[in-house]
């Protein structure tokens, strides 16, 4: 009796410690602004309700020291690949904004990303918020709770899941990132590539004119006017993106499970 207690107690940590560190390594559950205790809790509760679903004949742990240690340490790095693949979205429309940011000219004009605790330019700020309202939206966070409750069913307890075709998507999906940013970034690219063209032409044509301080304010609020006819445009894109990740996920639960 007290070694199925046990087992049954090992079995919930280590479900536990895959929904924790999912979560720590997600892009919005994991930020500082959720309260750790709450976080705890939360996953303590998705932790139990998973452990009372799953089917335990299948799960064979040993209980010695050494095995609970490595078992610990497999379920720890499940989580954190299934949680920091998602970052790779938001990576490339934070990486989008700045690149509008520079070409619109306010890279000096930047501001701290508490998310990603980086810098990021005000336009980069303003697509990656965005982006985040549109994430809960869509359902996103319960997608992700489902899909780390729905893995213990692909990929076993205690399994190690680190193999070469995880390792492909992972890096798949990571060459994503210039792919999002440009797919995103590239209207208003296009658009002041052609106002570059014609700077020179001015600069030519009239070499005693200032190009930059004619130009400058141009480029500003041709910037804005552009970000301001393209925002359902954005929306639609960045919705498209989130929802595609979640076949993403999916397609790495099942690399796990090779």
């Amino acid at each position: 009796m007290t070694e199925i207690l046990i087992g049954d107690f090992v079995l919930a940590l280590l479900i536990f410690l895959r929904i924790f560190s999912m979560m720590v390594a997600a892009p919005v559950l994991g930020h500082g602004a959720f309260p750790p205790i709450a976080k705890i809790f939360l996953c303590f509760v998705i932790a139990y309700m998973t452990f009372l679903t799953i089917d335990k004949a299948n799960v064979l742990i040993n209980l010695n020291l050494i095995s609970i240690f490595v078992n610990a340490a497999k379920e720890i790095v499940t989580g954190l690949v299934m949680g920091y693949t998602l970052n790779f979205v938001f990576y490339g429309i934070a990486y989008a904004g700045s690149l509008i940011g520079y070409d619109m000219g306010l890279m000096f004009a930047e501001v701290l990303n508490p998310m990603q605790e980086t810098q990021n330019n005000v336009v980069g700020e303003v697509i990656f918020y965005a982006a985040i309202m549109v994430f809960f939206l869509i359902n996103g966070h319960h997608h992700f709770i489902t899909a780390v409750v729905a893995s213990f069913n692909v990929v076993p307890v205690a399994k190690w899941t680190v193999n070469e075709p995880l390792l492909q998507l992972v890096i798949k999906y990571s060459f994503a990132v210039f792919t999002i940013a440009l797919k995103i970034a590239s209207p208003i690219l296009v658009s002041f590539f052609l106002v570059h063209i014609a700077e020179g032409i001015i600069a030519r044509v009239i070499p005693n004119i200032q190009v930059f301080f004619v130009a400058q304010p141009v480029k500003i609020g041709l910037g804005f006017l552009l970000l301001s006819l393209l925002v359902p445009i954005y929306i639609f894109a960045i919705k498209n993106f989130l929802q595609r990740y979640e076949d993403q996920l999916t397609q790495i639960i099942k690399a796990m499970s090779v």
